[in-house]
């Protein structure tokens, strides 16, 4: 993989980047991100862009644990899809335990026959 420099500007400073053509645009996209979020937090009354930086930093580090956190719960269904699969055993065990009451029950001969 041959790497090649680009240049990218945030919050109106310019910084050059090594980055390899595959990944060039996410490495991009990332930038623009970056950049509106340091506009924003300069916007919102940070008068230093080290400050911007770390408001920027948290924030979408913030957003990653969101993020992460949402994956992890759509990942984990298998969790109760377990849960529902033990459930359904202990079901199927109590119904045939019933059943096989109500067949000793409805014998010729039993005092009540429950079943019809």
């Amino acid at each position: 993989m041959s790497q090649h420099r680009i240049e990218l500007t945030l919050a109106g400073q310019k910084f050059a980047f090594s980055t390899t053509p595959e990944h060039e645009t996410s490495l991009r996209a990332a930038a623009a991100l970056v950049d509106e979020q340091l506009e924003a937090a300069l916007s919102a009354g940070n008068r230093s862009i080290e400050r911007a930086a770390i408001m920027t930093a948290i924030k979408l580090a913030g957003d990653l644990q969101a993020a992460k956190m949402n994956l992890s719960n759509t990942e984990n269904p298998g969790a109760s899809l377990d849960q529902m699969t033990a459930l359904q055993g202990k079901v199927d065990q109590i119904e045939a335990s019933v059943d096989s009451a109500l067949k000793m029950l409805s014998l010729p001969g039993a005092p009540r026959p429950i079943v019809p």
